[in-house]
């Protein structure tokens, strides 16, 4: 029984940390929707890279504390989220959308995914 709680708390922590990921990955989306660029890092500017530096960094290091109690509960799949966030970072091709409008459409994104559940 000791250990069903004890997994049962793990769980409880994991949802908890993905929901405060998804929580500061929204906040940062707004401001970048707004148009601070440096989120996705597509122009690779120092400047935009250090006005987003403290959200990147809160932002992976939950990343890592969730994927070590997705370890602990023995969970095959990796957060998504966060993958998803990091395929979406990194320099892209001229013709593509802008940080502004990539943020915006992340958000529509998750906004439609937060109805179905």
């Amino acid at each position: 029984m000791a250990r069903a709680d004890r997994l049962d708390r793990l769980d409880r922590r994991r949802e908890g940390l993905e929901e405060d990921y998804r929580t500061a990955l929204i906040a940062a989306l707004k401001i970048t929707a707004a148009g601070s660029w440096g989120l996705f890092d597509h122009r690779q500017d120092r400047h935009d890279r250090a006005r987003a530096a403290p959200v990147v960094a809160e932002l992976e290091g939950l990343a890592e504390e969730i994927a070590e109690l997705r370890e602990q509960l023995m969970l095959d799949e990796p957060f998504a989220l966060h993958r998803q966030f990091l395929a979406a970072r990194g320099p892209v091709r001229a013709q593509a959308v802008g940080e502004p409008k990539q943020a915006r459409a992340w958000l529509e994104r998750l906004e439609a995914e937060t109805e179905q559940t």
